[in-house]
């Protein structure tokens, strides 16, 4: 570990959601998934899984969902939202007709993958089936299996409505639609994507949405989509985990690489994230590392689909140390075991700095985040302690502080 303070945020709880109906507080949050109400089948994987309490938005949105209640959950990354959605939907759709009942949009592949393979894993003691729809890959296998008919439907929303348009699937019986990762699919410009996918969907449905944060895009979007929601708040808005710790390294940009290459020899620094503001940059990260003898992968927009599964599998089984990212990386991928997150670029708004160091400290674990500051990026990192509240330690580290190097 390296030495620095260790601050922490101040400890999650659910908060009450100005003009809205509140879920409760977290002193009644509910201590175990027997109390939630899920079913037998359900309750099994649960116990595959090696889950036994619930985290603070599953114990708070699982039994509203089973309600049919439309819910609008605001939590961090790692924080478990997708179980909190994902069970309950599933024990919904236990009994009645083998058609579409479900739809969860979300904004990248990876993402798509990972609800995809968290609902073949809850769904595993149920004969449902499941359907992983994004683009970057040919349509013809997609588009067999969506004819084939499915339970449940994951997709980004410009390749859901390429199928739609050739009419591969349809939602007459849809039940539940989940809008997950709201905030990151209007940054990324799919509103009209989603008012699309939208328009074939029965209104008289239920509704999830599903953000890490609540700027007024999401706020309308859920007041057009979602009728009379229980808003279940996890933590304070744009609030960092509290399981990680911070750190900034000031340092000059062209001493950026040769930090991150000492910092590694540590042993402490196992599984490494780092995140990096442009692909060319992540690409030239990798170089140096690679030629340091520290093994390391990028993954980014100009990665094909294949590359960048392969990328984040070898990362995830621990055949690469390092995996250097673009921000296509810092939302949902869930990656267990991230023991440091490495901005190595100062993220341009405080918001992305929240979701990149989340990729961390996940599901009660500790993470460290370090960020390396060049002096044309003080005024950034100043902002971000605003954001969430609380001032990031100053790390200086021989002959690389730019104040040390100056001095030099």
């Amino acid at each position: 570990m390296v030495p620095g303070a260790r601050p922490r945020c101040a400890a999650m709880g659910i908060m009450e959601t100005e003009n809205t109906e509140a879920a409760g507080s977290a002193e009644l949050a509910l201590r175990s998934f027997d109390e939630l109400g899920l079913s037998e089948v359900v309750m099994q994987a649960v116990v595959d899984a090696g889950y036994t309490t619930p985290t603070p938005i599953q114990s708070e949105a699982i039994p509203l969902v089973l309600k049919g209640r439309d819910v609008m959950g605001l939590a961090q990354t790692g924080t478990g939202k997708t179980a909190a959605f994902t069970l309950p939907i599933i024990d919904r759709l236990l009994d009645g007709p083998r058609r579409t009942r479900a739809l969860v949009l979300t904004p990248t592949r990876e993402l798509c993958v990972q609800v995809e393979e968290n609902v073949r894993r809850y769904a595993s003691h149920t004969s449902l089936s499941v359907v992983c729809v994004y683009g970057g890959v040919p349509l013809d296998p997609q588009q067999k299996k969506l004819r084939a008919g499915a339970d449940i439907v994951v997709a980004t929303p410009g390749r859901l409505i390429d199928h739609l348009e050739r009419q591969n699937v349809v939602f007459d019986d849809l039940e539940v639609l989940v809008l997950d990762e709201a905030d990151r699919m209007l940054d990324m410009g799919f509103a009209p994507q989603i008012n699309r996918v939208v328009s074939d969907i029965p209104s008289y449905r239920q509704t999830l949405l599903f953000s890490a944060t609540m700027p007024p895009e999401v706020e309308a979007l859920a007041r057009k989509y979602l009728r009379k929601p229980v808003v279940v708040q996890v933590g304070r808005r744009s609030s960092a985990a509290s399981t990680v710790t911070h750190a900034v390294y000031p340092v000059p940009r062209e001493r950026k690489s040769a930090l991150l290459a000492s910092l590694l020899r540590e042993s402490a620094l196992d599984s490494v994230l780092v995140f990096t503001r442009t692909k060319h940059g992540a690409d030239r990260v990798v170089r140096h590392l690679e030629r340091e003898g520290i093994n390391s992968t990028a993954m980014h927009a100009d990665k094909t689909q294949p590359q960048r599964t392969r990328a984040l599998q070898d990362f995830k089984n621990g055949k690469v140390r390092v995996l250097v990212a673009t921000d296509i990386a810092q939302r949902g991928l869930d990656i267990s075991g991230i023991t440091h997150v490495v901005n190595y670029d100062v993220p341009q708004q405080a918001e992305d700095y929240v979701h990149r160091i989340g990729r961390t400290g996940r599901a009660a674990n500790e993470g460290d985040a370090f960020t390396f500051m060049a002096p044309d990026e003080i005024a950034m990192v100043r902002q971000i302690e605003r954001v969430i509240g609380q001032p990031i330690p100053r790390i200086s580290v021989p002959g690389f502080d730019f104040g040390t190097v100056a001095a030099d």
